[in-house]
């Protein structure tokens, strides 16, 4: 397993960055859980990896909406917000299990609200704010997330922790 590694960001445009970094190692059936407190910047991290991708339009949080679906590059690509769960079982309910189908990426935040109904991670990103910006920590748990993690660190300077 890859050591886990800690990457500053600074600003927006770092976080960005990060995302298109992500993108870099993205492939179809991959799971992402991103963690982090209101504000950290999960939906700007989705942001800059749909960027990347190639899409133009709009990337908004999908709090309300609990999915946004974009169909970009090589890639369909599942964008969750679990935030507005209080519990786990809400997720069977709202019909998402045939998303996590091999075939989509789905980038999760608040997957703790769904604790026991996601398949398991191949990569997790934790975005931690901090009084000089914010970092993330990004830790592999498969074969596809080692692979995308050696993809984000070729792509974007890490001070590995």
């Amino acid at each position: 397993m890859l050591p886990v590694p800690t990457f500053p960001l600074s600003d927006e445009t770092a976080t960005l960055a990060l995302g298109a970094a992500l993108a870099r190692g993205l492939r179809p059936g991959m799971v992402v859980f991103l963690q982090g407190e209101l504000g950290a910047g999960k939906t700007t991290l989705v942001r800059g990896a749909l960027r990347a991708l190639g899409h133009e339009g709009r990337v908004k949080s999908p709090t309300y909406a609990l999915v946004e679906v974009y169909a970009v590059s090589r890639l369909d690509l599942h964008h969750f917000d679990f935030y507005r769960f209080s519990d786990p079982r809400e997720w069977i309910d709202a019909g998402f299990r045939e998303s996590f189908n091999g075939q989509v990426v789905s980038l999760v935040e608040w997957p703790e609200k769904a604790t026991g109904q996601l398949p398991p991670p191949d990569l997790e990103i934790a975005l931690r704010v901090l009084d000089s910006g914010r970092e993330a920590t990004l830790k592999s748990h498969t074969p596809a997330g080692e692979q995308c993690l050696a993809a984000i660190t070729q792509h974007f300077p890490s001070s590995a922790s």
